[in-house]
């Protein structure tokens, strides 16, 4: 087994401070930029911030999806989503970048051992980077 991530940016006309109010929303502004391929997506718990419990399923290709059940933690400029169900994790960093802020979302797990976990190491952080790549433009146009 060995571990699997996928990480993308986006620069976004906001301050720091404002995107990451924005990325620790899950009540409003979460449901808004998440793409087609999170479906079922509701808050258990909180809706701001550190304690939220969020869940959805993700679908990352036709064939495959994840059953996420998500708590949130916050550290300075990072929110981390820590999923119930499994190794996976995922963490949403903001730093200054000009007038703006920086936003880089990176997500690993535990992957499969064999010939799966080669082509799993080889494969899924593409797919999830693009999904990545979309929730982060979803975000750029809500805080433009």
């Amino acid at each position: 087994m060995g571990q699997v991530s996928a990480s993308s940016s986006i620069q976004v006309n906001a301050t720091p401070a404002k995107a990451l109010e924005a990325l620790a929303d899950y009540d409003v502004i979460r449901p808004k930029i998440l793409t087609e391929q999170y479906l079922d997506y509701r808050v258990l718990e909180g809706g701001k911030g550190a304690g939220t419990i969020a869940q959805w399923t993700l679908k990352a290709t036709e064939k495959r999806s994840r059953d996420v059940k998500a708590t949130v933690t916050v550290a300075g400029s990072t929110i981390s989503e820590s999923d119930a169900n499994s190794s996976m994790v995922t963490t949403w960093t903001v730093s200054p970048s000009g007038d703006g802020a920086t936003v880089t979302t990176t997500t690993k797990w535990t992957g499969a051992s064999g010939i799966g976990g080669f082509f799993e190491r080889t494969f899924a952080p593409l797919g999830l980077k693009k999904i990545q790549a979309g929730v982060l433009e979803n975000l750029a146009r809500e805080l433009a």
